[in-house]
C-alpha cells in the first residue's frame, strides 16, 4: 500500500543548508557572480535545482545568503589595549584581509555589484554594513583611550584600511600577507589616526 506524500514543501536547513552554502562560495569562487548559476550550485552540492528554487528565488538571494552564513568566522577580536592590536587582529587571519576565501569572495562580488542593483543593494546592507559594523567598535575604543588626534574623520580613515589593500590585491595583483597588512597600519592608518608614526615592531 502507497502512503500518501507528507503535505508541504521540504525545507533546506540546518546542515544540508550550510552545505549548500558553503558550495554556492565555493563556485563563486571559480568563475565569479556573473557565471555562476543555480544549475551549478545544484551539481557540485548534489541538489536538485528545484529544491534550491524553494528556498532561494534567485541566485543573487543565495550569494546573499552564502555570505551571510560565512560573515563571522568566530567572535569580534577582544580588546587588545591598542588600536595597532586592534587592527592587527581583525585584518589577520580567518575573517579579516589575509583571509583567502573573503579576498576570492569579493573579488567575485566587485563585477555583480556594478551590473546588478539588486545584489548591490543586499550586499551593501547586510555584508557590508556589518562589517562597518565591527570596524566602528574598534575606532570607538580607541577614541575613549584618547589615542586618536582630535581632528580625525573617523567615517574616512576606517575605510582606509581595506581601500589600500584591495588596491594592491585587484588592481596590483599583490597577495594579502600579514607582513603587508601590518606595514599599511604601521606606515599609513597609525600615523594618520594619532598624529604620530608607529614605533618599529619586532619580535
Amino acid at each position: 500500500m502507497n502512503l500518501p506524500r507528507p503535505l508541504g514543501r521540504p525545507r533546506v536547513e540546518g546542515d544540508r543548508e550550510q552545505e549548500i552554502l558553503r558550495t554556492a562560495l565555493t563556485v563563486l569562487g571559480e568563475v565569479g557572480y556573473d557565471r555562476l548559476t543555480m544549475d551549478a550550485v545544484a551539481a557540485r552540492a548534489k541538489a536538485s535545482k528545484a529544491t534550491l528554487y524553494r528556498r532561494w528565488s534567485t541566485k543573487a538571494k543565495l550569494v546573499i545568503d552564502a555570505l551571510h552564513a560565512t560573515k563571522d568566522h568566530g567572535p569580534f577580536p577582544e580588546d587588545t589595549g591598542s588600536l595597532r592590536g586592534d587592527l592587527e587582529a581583525a585584518f589577520c587571519g580567518m575573517g579579516g584581509l589575509t583571509d583567502p576565501e573573503l579576498v576570492a569572495t569579493m573579488g567575485s562580488v566587485i563585477t555583480a555589484i556594478s551590473r546588478d542593483k539588486e545584489f548591490a543593494s543586499e550586499f551593501r546592507e547586510h555584508f557590508i554594513a556589518a562589517k562597518v559594523e565591527l570596524s566602528r567598535i574598534i575606532w570607538d575604543r580607541a577614541a575613549a583611550r584618547g589615542e586618536l588626534r582630535p581632528d580625525l574623520d573617523v567615517d574616512l580613515i576606517s575605510h582606509a584600511m581595506p581601500g589600500v589593500i584591495l588596491h594592491r590585491v585587484f588592481m596590483l595583483g599583490e597577495i594579502v600577507t600579514e607582513d603587508l597588512v601590518t606595514r599599511v597600519i604601521d606606515q599609513i592608518i597609525i600615523p594618520a589616526a594619532t598624529g604620530h608614526a608607529t614605533p618599529s615592531h619586532k619580535d
